[in-house]
């Protein structure tokens, strides 16, 4: 697609000592009046590594602390085209990492405003609500890829997952 700005952002599958995954429930993420739920992680800067970023990421949206050496190999990625709310197309291509910590109460006060005033709930999710909810999670896919994970059963390469957002129009 022409004129895309690159987005490469770092994501991270936490996974506390229960097995749970936390996602953050953020509003019109899909330029509609629906939630969805989503991963904690953002945008990775201009000449930071994604572990870095994961890692910056991580202390932003929840307050817990890792170094980015925790983070291991890329898991997931994911890629595709979006328009922002002020029509500006961007290619993201995500990258997730599987990071297990201990139980811990998030704080999100260091969230960027933008970032806030989007998200209205995070909450920990074990496999089994997330495998029947009927709510959208983000990245399509989780529910398989996380049972893999939780089992013990790395990829040797990223797993693939569909995009999430309707490509737009060319």
């Amino acid at each position: 697609m022409p004129d895309a700005i690159l987005r490469p952002s770092a994501r991270i599958l936490l996974i506390d000592d229960h097995d749970r995954i936390l996602l953050y429930r953020g509003l019109g993420l899909l330029k509609t009046p629906d939630h969805a739920w989503f991963t904690p992680g953002g945008g990775v800067r201009p000449g930071e590594e994604l572990t870095v970023a994961a890692a910056r990421e991580l202390l932003e949206e929840t307050g817990y602390r890792a170094a980015p050496e925790a983070f291991g190999p890329v898991v997931a990625v994911s890629s595709g085209h979006w328009t922002s709310a002020d029509d500006r197309l961007f290619r993201s291509e995500d990258s997730w990492f599987f990071l297990r910590v201990p139980a811990f109460e998030v704080d999100d006060g260091g969230m960027e405003d933008l970032e806030s005033s989007l998200i209205d709930a995070h909450r920990w999710w074990s496999l089994p609500e997330l495998e029947a909810t009927s709510e959208h999670v983000i990245p399509l896919g989780l529910a398989p890829l996380l049972e893999r994970l939780l089992g013990g059963r790395i990829p040797e390469e990223p797993v693939v997952l569909p995009w999430h957002h309707p490509e737009p129009p060319v």
